[in-house]
């Protein structure tokens, strides 16, 4: 019981906090090049790449838009993180992006991500910056449904971090 509470809590952490800063963001005023805050795919239409300037936003068009999202190729860089409970054998792996929280800036903001199939990888040592990209998928576990992930098609390290905390 314990496992599931901790994976609701980081489920709903990220959740609420994306929720929190759409609503703040949603209150300034829009500027021309700020118009929406949804991914948009890049140049060759096939990958939605979720960008530095609005990555909260972005994050959460996703969660409360989850069934425009499902299928697609997501591509993200931030940190990678992995967090393991005492009652399951392999841990949970997140790139995400620290925010405003309820004590500063101990938010995050991103996705749990996995590969899964045919390619699977070794994972990077923890807080490494990474470039994520991966279809978005969810799973079940212990009887909850909807768990949302990136089953990955790449993850790579990259020398050059770019901002680990993020307002919008």
């Amino acid at each position: 019981m314990n496992k599931i509470k901790n994976r609701h809590v980081v489920a709903l952490s990220l959740l609420a906090i994306t929720l929190f800063f759409t609503a703040n963001c949603s209150r300034a005023k829009k500027s021309a090049e700020n118009i929406s805050a949804a991914p948009q795919p890049d140049a060759r239409g096939d990958v939605i790449e979720v960008r530095e300037r609005m990555f909260i936003g972005q994050v959460n068009d996703i969660y409360l838009n989850t069934a425009n999202y499902l299928g697609k190729t997501i591509k993200l860089e931030g940190i990678f993180k992995a967090e393991q409970y005492q009652e399951r054998d392999e841990p949970y792996y997140f790139v995400v992006r620290y925010g405003p929280g309820c004590c500063g800036n101990d938010g995050n903001a991103g996705f749990e991500v996995a590969w899964t199939g045919d390619i699977k990888q070794p994972y990077p040592a923890p807080d490494s910056w990474v470039e994520a990209m991966g279809v978005l998928d969810t799973y079940e576990e212990d009887g909850y449904s909807g768990y949302l992930y990136l089953d990955l098609s790449s993850l790579t390290v990259l020398n050059k971090r770019g901002a680990e905390f993020v307002s919008q």
